[in-house]
């Protein structure tokens, strides 16, 4: 293998924690592996652990060069999209199944008294139902193990059934009722039929509704212990229902998305043909800074439709932000290749869906490469230079203050080195005993009680000090900077200028009135506003935390629109809070009343620690 080796450190670091796809390249870029995973950080996470590994694995690991990953809603997205790219590209490390006629399916002996489910392949010739197909064997055990914990239909094979005394082990773990002898009556056995089916055959909805409103009138009836069998049966759909988002009847799609952050841009291009996704792309155009993601896009489609290599124009392209020069490219492609092309920005349903998607994508391919390690070690290079210091600088601190109209001050400390944020560093101080809203106190109090300890002797010393503020914040930590008598630390404050905008920062070197200038490609600001950007999140994260402790209120409650007839409706909707946690924004989005901006909010407060 040539090239340099892969840092799988620096991208564990960086890579996101939510469902999706993972695909291995070689240094040559081959695809080696697609795989899914419900928490991508942790299953690729163990790809890399000192022993445990099979030899199949360990050979694949060792031939790795390069992982993208693509994100999606939940682990049945990622499933379906894993297995439309194994069926496309064919890596050499993936199961392969041959052809759709090896898909499997779930059966249904639907004429038998205690009717069985079980997975099939191959011809269909016994009497029953399939629903299907299915992408993997995999897809169906899911499907089949849910329906087993949730209706407890049987899934024994007809000989084991028919020759059964007692009940089995299913029975005793409350997987089954035990038709075999008879402790269901048909009519109860059937009724748990006709649920599994309403689910296989998608109808998750009305299904969820029916097993609502029996729970109800099981509570009115004071038959608590049926009631708390449909809450859970009502929890387990819940968990597990399919949002068919990643397939459709028809539609030829590309979906573009462009995402800028202080350091670079990335375009992330989703193909999708016969309303399956067939795979997505990560692009890195070198930008100016201050381009926004509509410049972006102006700047790539051209380039990449219209380029050396001949690629296939869709019938429409979904954008995540739009630029006066559209229809001018829309122009130019029909004309270049005879194909009329749709330029389409606000779409709903599946395809926003497919947008929200390329943006996730493109936001945290973006935020990877920035954390990379040999980019932050450029970055501190630069700022060397920048600042015209002896030797390059290997700790920097960053503080930020957060509250709310004075309520529930959080300071924060973040830590930078080389090889990026040295989170066990991190530290966050409760301020205490000053005026609301005195952000110059609170940074005063937070620099006082950090560098009274660092001169005892408790911890490191940074070389850098960077202060989030104007020249008042930089003029109190001189102050204390001078009374602790600490004169060989470099002071670094950064404004965020007139205009507020990224890159266009004023910055105070060792001085309120001695400004530094840098342009906004700069690497060195690059990593200013990535600390002070983490210095920022840190913080807020604190006062919202120290702020809930505060309040001692119900977490639905502080959320903007949801009164309590809402929060009654949300919580009969899933069965209770803890179950409205585990649902995704889209989910609580189609309960009754609750607006996908609402679900948004919602989803954010719940998850906000």
């Amino acid at each position: 293998m040539t090239g340099t080796p892969f840092d799988a450190s620096a991208f564990l670091k960086a890579v996101t924690a939510k469902p999706g796809v993972y695909r291995m390249f070689d240094a040559e870029g081959q695809l080696l592996y697609v795989g899914k995973a419900n928490n991508l950080k942790k299953r690729l996470a163990s790809y890399f652990r000192k022993s445990g590994l099979s030899p199949k694995t360990a050979a694949l690991v060792a031939r790795i060069g390069h992982i993208d990953t693509t994100i999606t809603a939940n682990e049945t997205e990622a499933l379906l999209l894993e297995q439309s790219l194994i069926k496309v590209s064919r890596p050499p490390y993936n199961i392969l199944l041959r052809d759709d006629k090896s898909y499997p399916y779930v059966y249904l002996s639907s004429e038998d008294a205690y009717p069985r489910l079980g997975l099939h392949r191959g011809p269909k010739k016994a009497r029953g139902r399939y629903f299907g197909p299915y992408p993997s064997a995999g897809a169906i055990r899911e499907s089949l193990g849910l329906l087993q914990k949730t209706f407890k239909v049987r899934q024994c094979e007809d000989s084991y059934f028919r020759n059964r005394l007692r009940p089995c082990l299913q029975y005793q773990i409350k997987r089954c009722k035990a038709p075999c002898v008879g402790f269901v009556s048909e009519e109860e056995y059937a009724e748990d039929v006709r649920h599994s089916v309403m689910f296989l055959e998608g109808r998750s909805s009305a299904l969820t509704d029916e097993l609502t409103r029996a729970m109800e009138t099981a509570a009115q009836q004071l038959q608590f212990e049926r009631a708390a069998e449909l809450r859970d049966q009502i929890g387990q759909l819940r968990r597990v229902q399919d949002q068919q988002s990643m397939d459709t009847e028809h539609g030829n799609v590309d979906v573009v998305a462009a995402a800028v952050m202080p350091g670079g841009a990335c375009v992330h291009v989703i193909m999708v043909r016969q309303g399956r996704v067939l795979g997505s792309r990560n692009h890195f155009p070198r930008v100016p800074i201050e381009l926004t993601p509509g410049e972006v896009l102006a700047a790539f489609l051209p380039q990449y439709y219209l380029g050396g290599a001949e690629r296939e124009l869709p019938g429409e392209i979904i954008v995540n932000a739009v630029h006066d020069d559209l229809a001018v490219i829309a122009d130019a492609l029909a004309q270049a290749r005879g194909f009329s092309v749709t330029f389409s920005h606000k779409v709903r349903g599946t395809r926003a869906r497919w947008q929200g998607m390329a943006v996730t994508n493109a936001e945290q391919a973006l935020a990877s490469m920035l954390a990379n390690r040999q980019n932050i070690q450029t970055r501190f290079e630069a700022l060397q230079e920048a600042l015209g210091l002896d030797e390059m600088p290997t700790r920097l601190e960053c503080y930020d203050i957060s509250h709310t109209s004075g309520e529930s001050t959080v300071a924060s400390c973040v830590v930078f080195g080389p090889e990026g944020p040295l989170k066990s560093d991190y530290r966050r101080y409760n301020i205490q005993d000053i005026a609301a809203g005195d952000d110059y106190a609170a940074m005063h109090q937070v620099l006082m009680r950090r560098f009274t300890r660092l001169r005892e002797g408790e911890g490191k010393m940074p070389d850098i000090l960077l202060v989030d503020g104007g020249k008042g914040q930089m003029k109190m930590a001189r102050e204390v900077l001078q009374e602790l008598a600490i004169h060989d630390l470099t002071l670094l404050g950064v404004a965020k200028g007139v205009t507020r905008k990224a890159g266009m920062e004023t910055l105070y070197l060792n001085d309120p009135h001695n400004e530094l200038v840098l342009p906004g490609h700069s690497p060195a600001l690059h990593l200013i506003q990535h600390i002070r950007d983490e210095a920022h999140r840190f913080a807020i994260t604190g006062h919202r935390q120290r702020r809930g402790k505060t309040r001692n209120t119900s977490t639905l409650e502080g959320i903007p629109g949801v009164g309590p007839k809402r929060r009654r409706e949300l919580l009969k909707y899933f069965g209770g809070l803890q179950e409205l946690t585990r649902a995704s924004a889209a989910e609580i989005a189609k309960a009754p009343g609750i607006s996908k901006k609402l679900a948004e909010q919602i989803y954010t407060a719940l998850h906000s620690d």
